[in-house]
């Protein structure tokens, strides 16, 4: 079977004739072969063995059929690289536990060596790019200074940012510094992920929607721009994905991205106006609409498509990860479901 570029074709804004699927976190919980590996094997053990972090990456290519690869591991991994203690622990999560809280823990970090530090990575990219020689593409991806600043002062998941926030505004020399070593880390990061063969990447800023517009402008945008841009010529389409960021588009616009990740708060198609005309755009499904029957499920795919219509460069994706209680086989409705439906209104053209 020849190699399915679509996504590829998508992503550069050139014309398809279906709109490719794939769903952030595809790879992980809600998939029984995925849950059967992960009984045997810690999560961490899992991202730092590039063998099992292929074997898992492949499985929603293979059971579900989506239309591009996203690699299996953790925005967190680079952490230890940079003189973190991180741990996953069973139902709490990722946990710092050397939290980054004054300006002397700031200057105690290190860019990490992508290399030496994170050089499994790079392996499992390697074994990936064999695997899909006839299949998809591959996207790598990494998390945005902010989002990654968040778990590292913090400690842990959070839904408040208290401490966060307070170091922001209380230190903003030590911020910028801060997000400096983060920026340089992801840029060294997501360019050896490139050079591993990664054929598409993704900027993660999970949590900046946590932030005000006038925040993210003086804090977050500068960063989140050097990284972008110095990302940009390298040749693979580079997808910034900011959830909950929808109140301030423009802004999430000027920092840059070739692709536009989009949640599900914002009507895709007043997006898309705001875009430049080279500029593809992904989402933005609700991903608990995978729990609706089937005619409404395709109600929602089909506003979606038509809303975007015949307009190149659009790459179908959900809002934000796949609930971990998603069946399967709606994963597979959806992917289905776009591909029919994408084919039959992209024919007008």
């Amino acid at each position: 079977m020849p190699f399915d570029d679509t996504f590829l074709r998508a992503c550069r804004c050139e014309p398809v004739d279906h709109t490719p699927v794939w769903m952030m976190r595809q790879a992980g919980r809600y998939l029984p072969e995925y849950r059967a590996i992960r009984e045997k094997h810690g999560f961490l053990e899992m991202c730092r063995t590039p063998e099992l972090a292929a074997e898992v990456t492949m499985q929603p290519v293979d059971l579900v059929g989506v239309d591009a690869a996203i690699l299996f591991s953790d925005i967190l991994v680079p952490f230890p690289g940079m003189g973190l203690e991180l741990e996953f622990c069973e139902g709490d999560g990722p946990v710092i536990r050397n939290p980054v809280r004054t300006f002397a823990d700031v200057r105690k970090l290190r860019v990490a060596d992508p290399i030496d530090d994170t050089g499994f990575v790079m392996e499992a990219i390697r074994i990936l790019r064999g695997e899909l020689a006839d299949k998809v593409p591959l996207i790598g991806f990494a998390g945005a200074p902010f989002t990654l600043a968040s778990y590292m002062i913090e400690g842990h998941g959070t839904r408040e940012y208290l401490n966060c926030k307070r170091f922001m505004w209380s230190q903003p020399q030590a911020w910028d510094e801060l997000l400096t070593v983060i920026s340089d880390t992801v840029i060294a990061y997501l360019t050896a992920q490139i050079d591993a063969g990664a054929q598409a990447v993704q900027l993660f800023d999970s949590w900046v929607g946590y932030l005000s517009p006038r925040d993210y402008e003086r804090y977050v945008l500068p960063h989140s721009a050097r990284v972008l841009a110095a990302l940009s010529g390298r040749g693979v389409p580079v997808i910034h994905f900011a959830n909950g960021a929808t109140s301030m588009l423009d802004l999430v616009l000027q920092a840059g991205g070739d692709v536009i990740g989009l949640d599900w708060r914002l009507d895709i198609g007043a997006a898309m106006a705001r875009l430049r005309p080279d500029q593809a755009v992904q989402g933005n499904i609700d991903p608990i609409a995978l729990f609706a029957p089937d005619d409404p499920l395709e109600e929602i795919v089909v506003d979606i498509l038509e809303r975007v219509g015949t307009r190149p460069g659009h790459v179908f994706n959900l809002g934000h990860g796949i609930h971990k209680t998603t069946d399967p086989e709606k994963a597979r409705t959806l992917v289905r479901l776009v591909h029919e439906q994408s084919r039959r209104i992209l024919s007008r053209v």
